[in-house]
């Protein structure tokens, strides 16, 4: 019960930095179920979960969504996220462990090192994009905080930068759980744990837009 308590409120802390910043909840929420699960369910599992979680960002901002862009990302996505859940099916469990530990290192020299100029390019680059951070997702479980920069030097900002990497990354979910799912990578336990858990991180989008309903009407 306790265990479940403190994952419901990493999920939850998790879902507000998604909700605000777009990407980086996985950060927060992918460790915990490392420890509570084990690596080798938990990385599908957080596929699950970030799928819920980036389906509700794309309904709340599906009208400033810049197809284009995700076009191009899924070009590359969508190979690269069968290859990467294929091979994470083949690393024994503590070279998993090795890759996540330092992916998350990683995310701290990138966000320190990144490019902060906003210059534009074209939306077919995001190919490249979605082929290098899918493979890094599907054996990692995150790539969100390296693909951030990405869409902003874009020029993509507030929900036009969340729906549009929201789309893209869910793309890429569900080719990766389709893969986990066929070479039996995926338990039908580590399901319902990701759906169980999933919810959650759609709660603080509801939350927002409540205040926002309600401050509207004052």
């Amino acid at each position: 019960m306790e265990e479940w308590l403190f994952i419901s409120l990493a999920a939850l802390v998790a879902s507000t930095v998604a909700a605000i910043a777009g990407t980086g909840g996985g950060i927060i929420l992918l460790p915990v179920l490392i420890e509570a699960f084990g690596v080798r369910e938990a990385v599908p599992m957080y596929a699950v979960v970030q799928l819920i979680g980036n389906i509700s960002r794309v309904t709340l901002n599906r009208q400033l969504i810049q197809l284009p862009v995700v076009f191009w990302f899924c070009v590359g996505a969508i190979p690269f996220s069968i290859l990467g859940a294929w091979l994470f099916t083949k690393i024994p469990d503590s070279k998993l462990l090795n890759i996540i530990g330092a992916f998350l290192i990683s995310t701290v020299i990138w966000r320190h090192w990144r490019m902060r100029t906003i210059t534009t390019f074209s939306p077919k680059y995001f190919a490249l994009i979605g082929a290098i951070f899918s493979f890094i997702s599907a054996i990692s479980g995150s790539a969100g905080p390296f693909l951030a920069p990405f869409y902003l030097s874009f020029g993509l900002v507030k929900g036009a930068f969340i729906g549009t990497e929201a789309l893209g990354t869910a793309v890429m979910h569900v080719m990766k759980l389709g893969t986990y799912h066929e070479l039996g990578a995926i338990s039908p336990a580590t399901w319902l744990n990701g759906i169980t858990i999933g919810p959650i991180m759609i709660i603080v989008e509801v939350v927002l837009i409540g205040f926002g309903l309600w401050f509207l009407s004052k």
